[in-house]
């Protein structure tokens, strides 16, 4: 599932869960049934604030290293610290996650590595298309929760992204009722499309789209 195959599917509103693509319209949160928003951010068109200036700013003395996935106990170990700082769920392990027992993995996975002298403090994890990128995981050392390194991994998927020429950052789904995932809009909000997955169009992200579409199944915000 890589190249023009990844892009296609991503365009439709499906994403990667362990070697396979899903989709869906709800899921359940803390009991709740919760409509699902596919978000993408449109790269040619992200523009930064003040708030993702700082961001870069305050971590800028920290290496950062984008290099093809592979999965070590060095991730494993700081993914097992990240997780048991959270107060969410969230997969066992980076292996459960991405491979699941799988030998070999059917997508173009990269890890962007931050580094402070040497000791891995965050890895943020995603996928390569042709043309896109999709965000899958990010985790830290909780040590340096004040530095925002999940909103910097972000950034730094875009950053990569835009260095490589694609057009498209996928960084997954909003819930309603479920605020923790509204930081997916962080990195650029005046970039960032919603997908209408019953007339299977992308249109500018905002709150009233949102709003309008939610329990209309006609798709029209």
């Amino acid at each position: 599932m890589r190249g023009r195959d990844l892009d296609l599917y991503l365009s439709e509103g499906y994403f990667r869960m362990q070697q396979d693509l899903f989709t869906c319209r709800y899921v359940f949160f803390e009991d709740k049934l919760c409509q699902v928003f596919w978000l993408r951010l449109v790269l040619p068109n992200v523009t930064y604030g003040k708030s993702q200036l700082r961001i870069l700013k305050i971590n800028s003395r920290y290496e950062v290293i984008v290099q093809p996935f592979r999965l070590t106990h060095e991730l494993e170990r700081l993914y097992a610290n990240y997780k048991n700082g959270i107060d969410f769920d969230a997969p066992e392990s980076v292996e459960s996650c991405l491979l699941n027992g799988s030998v070999f993995n059917v997508f173009d996975t990269y890890v962007v590595e931050v580094r402070d002298g040497g000791k891995l403090i965050a890895a943020g994890i995603f996928d390569n298309g042709l043309e896109s990128i999709a965000g899958i995981m990010n985790f830290y050392d909780p040590a340096y929760r004040k530095q925002s390194l999940g909103k910097f991994l972000m950034l730094q998927k875009i950053e990569y992204a835009r260095r490589v020429g694609k057009l498209f950052y996928y960084p997954g789904y909003l819930a309603s009722d479920y605020p923790k995932f509204n930081y997916k809009l962080f990195a650029c909000e005046p970039a960032t499309e919603v997908f209408d997955d019953y007339n299977g169009v992308w249109y500018p992200f905002s709150w009233e789209r949102v709003q309008g579409l939610s329990g209309d199944e006609s798709g029209i915000f």
